[in-house]
């Protein structure tokens, strides 16, 4: 870039925030109810946490490790355009994977008829199959008609439990809960059409054929068959995928989810560390760095207008769209058709390389800086424990809304509110800097975050968990303003967004991998109530035990000279001397504060 280049800086800033706000609109479409889609595709709650929980840590290994390869090889532009397109697709690869039974459509769904046109009556011992949720769910089918005999006959659909029922059109449906809560399904219309007479026929020549054969041929012919299923069981043991002919629908389901996952966030970890770093680099190089942070307001807003535009827009559809494909894919093509429109403008997003800066031994810088300081790892100990009671918030509290009645409209309204809380922060950070110090806000947003768990476990319906999102403004928006300026508190010269980085790399990677695999054992044990409580507890333990660390940690803070002259430097009335004594004095002050 030549400096005699005229440089539009507000028409930058307008182009990244646009990006910014697209992006964020697109996730927010998807990933705060990807649980629930993986919920209703028949996961167990070990499972999802498992699965959400590999997907934080390959962002935590593979987001650095591809921005400084980006940078190395000079590819920012081509990597961010492949991230965008690579990520779209293969979360649409997601909805190719099917479910484990018909069960997971009407228990997550919220239907109120869920048919099929009528054709026959149907038979005697009609097996009406469906997947379970293991040891939360159990199936009770009552009987509207009368018995009468008819071939028997079976669903289309390949399940994992059998019920037999005798012939009905209309059966009841009742789903009770391990808690004892009992949640009445509505009306199902079954209907399946019979064989033919010539199917039959056919079935009664071989019944009476069958009937003929010698009893010492059958068990003959019964044990080579026998010992023929052996043998290619053993067979396929031995294939390099023979494990996963052998696994039940189940674990198949969960290892080809897993597979898919992974590829999709290898594809998109790359994207936010690229972008910012190609942003941050021009700007510092027209020195305007100190208008980098106004792109993340437009983050959060088009994260509000994503999840509340999504959840308003599965609400309003039929449960089925189509004949086969839930309605809750509409998430994944708001997230691919939102993508899609962020793509162009990547060709116009300003981006600077500057090979002087080595963002990899920042970090290491960064790592060495918290270390050394006892306040500074108090607060990575703070985020750490943020990013994993914020984990378990973003992975079941929907499953705890759809238990008591919540649908879309209420989670996507809901989280919304949270995040426009968040975003309202900037406007408060001033009073509360005259109020407290860094330290009591981080205080301050660790009990309202446990106040919030503890809510969450004593939700009593679909509107419930509205009122106290507001406290996302402090137990997210002040966290994060407290550990910026305790990063400006540590931090030397050009070391500000690397340790920036190493706090929300503990909080939303680290911490959240450990807190969505723990979580999903602790629901899948106990419920997600008790995960709740038992995050509430810990958080209000640490809320204990924080204040008195920060009265034995000394105050070690560095003085950042560079910024005390940049300010003084337009002072131009003033003398050398007088500078020196000014900055000096306000490091000094600072120092007491």
């Amino acid at each position: 870039m030549k400096r005699n280049k005229q440089i539009d800086i507000k028409g930058a800033l307008a182009l990244a925030s646009t990006f910014h706000f697209l992006y964020s609109c697109a996730r927010a479409c998807i990933l705060p109810f990807l649980t629930l889609y993986l919920r209703y595709l028949g996961l167990t709650p070990s499972m999802t946490g498992l699965l959400m929980s590999t997907k934080h840590l390959i962002s935590l290994v593979w987001s650095p490790m591809a921005s400084f390869l980006s940078k190395h090889y000079n590819k920012r532009r081509a990597v961010i355009t492949g991230s965008l397109v690579c990520s779209a697709g293969a979360a649409l690869v997601l909805l190719l994977i099917p479910s484990t039974g018909v069960e997971t459509l009407a228990s997550h769904c919220n239907i109120s008829y869920l048919s099929v046109s009528p054709t026959e009556e149907l038979s005697d011992n009609v097996r009406v199959v469906g997947s379970v949720m293991p040891t939360t769910h159990t199936i009770i089918v009552s009987q509207s008609a009368a018995h009468e005999s008819s071939p028997t006959e079976t669903t289309s659909d390949t399940v994992s439990s059998s019920i037999s029922m005798s012939k009905a059109k209309t059966y009841t449906l009742q789903l009770q809960h391990s808690n004892n809560v009992t949640s009445q399904w509505s009306q199902v219309n079954v209907s399946l059409a019979n064989h033919s007479k010539g199917g039959e026929r056919n079935g009664l020549e071989s019944h009476h054929g069958a009937s003929n054969t010698s009893p010492t041929v059958r068990r003959v012919s019964r044990s080579a068959e026998k010992e023929k299923q052996q043998q290619r069981e053993k067979n396929e043991a031995r294939l390099v995928l023979g494990s996963l002919k052998v696994m039940d629908v189940q674990n198949q389901l969960f290892f080809m989810l897993l597979i898919v996952v992974s590829i999709w966030e290898l594809m998109a970890a790359p994207l936010e560390w690229t972008v910012d770093d190609g942003l941050y680099e021009y700007l510092d190089f027209v020195d305007a760095s100190d208008r980098y942070g106004s792109t993340g307001v437009w983050g959060l807003l088009g994260a509000v207008c994503g999840v509340s535009g999504a959840g308003l827009l599965v609400s309003l559809l039929d449960c089925l769209i189509g004949s086969h494909t839930p309605r809750s894919a509409v998430h994944f093509y708001s997230y691919a058709a939102v993508t899609t429109l962020a793509v162009p403008v990547v060709a116009f997003l300003p981006l600077y390389l500057n090979k002087k800066c080595n963002r990899s031994t920042g970090l290491f810088k960064a790592l060495q800086l918290v270390r050394g300081d006892l306040r500074a790892l108090l607060c990575a100990a703070t985020v750490f424990l943020m990013g994993l009671a914020g984990s378990v918030v973003d992975d079941f509290l929907l499953w705890q809304m759809q238990d008591h009645g919540s649908s879309e409209l209420h989670m996507g309204l809901s989280l919304a509110i949270a995040l426009l809380s968040r975003a309202a922060f900037p406007l408060l950070s001033g009073w509360v800097s005259t109020l407290l110090r860094p330290g009591r806000v981080l205080l301050v947003g660790t009990a309202c975050l446990a106040l919030q768990c503890l809510y969450y476990s004593f939700l009593w319906g679909p509107w419930a968990t509205i009122p106290v999102q507001v406290l996302s403004c402090f137990s997210s928006g002040a966290l994060w303003w407290a550990v910026q300026v305790q990063c400006e508190d540590v931090a030397t010269p050009g070391t500000e967004r690397s340790l920036r980085r190493v706090y929300q790399a503990l909080s939303l990677d680290l911490g959240a991998g450990l807190g969505s695999m723990a979580g999903g054992f602790v629901v899948h044990r106990f419920g997600v109530s008790v995960l709740f409580r038992g995050v509430a507890v810990i958080l209000l333990l640490w809320c204990l035990f924080l204040p008195l660390l920060q009265w034995k940690a000394p105050r070690q803070r560095r003085i950042n000279y560079s910024r005390l002259l940049a300010a003084d430097t337009s002072e131009v009335s003033e003398s050398e001397s007088e500078q020196e004594r000014d900055w000096l004095e306000k490091a000094m002050e600072d120092d007491e504060q």
